[in-house]
């Protein structure tokens, strides 16, 4: 487990990552409900997200309240491959980086061990997810590529933006990095 200072000097509190559990699922669908624009899940898809997905997921604590989750798994058939499904962070916490070192913590647990590409879906227009993944590539030196997965008309039904999926790699664990 990792605990990590704040940036601000100001602000003594300290956020606990951790494995989630089944217990982080009910608060998990409240901060999703809470942090428009995400797409809602049921409580029951939270908390296999927090269950099935534990080992390449993340839960973020600060003073015992979930301030930052991300699900992701292994796909089947890629096991050099991360999917991370969704980030979310608190909105009394988002500006602090919180949602990178989330990535960096999910890359870094035993079950990424043979991980060297992390891959997501973002809509065109969601620019704060496009920095933040652009982001986690530079800091690993790992190429990006793009291209649209899911169509609004072939997939959605015209009812939610394309989905582009971004695959980053390949790139090292930091453990496994030299200076």
């Amino acid at each position: 487990m990792l605990n990590v200072n704040k940036a601000t000097s100001e602000d003594a509190s300290v956020h606990h990552f951790r494995q989630p559990t089944a217990e982080d699922g009910y608060a998990l669908n409240k901060l999703v409900e809470n942090s428009p624009p995400l797409d809602p899940n049921s409580v029951y898809c939270n908390l296999l997200q927090c269950t099935h997905f534990a080992e390449t997921s993340v839960a973020v604590e600060e003073n015992g309240a979930l301030v930052g989750f991300i699900s992701g798994y292994i796909p089947p058939g890629k096991p050099d491959t991360v999917f991370v499904w969704q980030v979310v962070v608190d909105k009394s916490q988002r500006g602090r980086g919180l949602a990178k070192k989330m990535l960096h913590a999910i890359v870094e647990r035993p079950a990424c061990a043979a991980v060297t590409h992390m891959e997501t879906t973002i809509t065109p227009d969601n620019e704060a997810s496009w920095a933040l993944f652009r982001s986690f590539a530079r800091d690993k030196g790992a190429d990006i590529v793009d291209r649209i997965w899911f169509e609004k008309n072939a997939h959605f039904g015209g009812q939610h933006d394309s989905e582009a999926l971004l695959r980053i790699g390949p790139f090292a664990r930091d453990s496994q990095q030299t200076s």
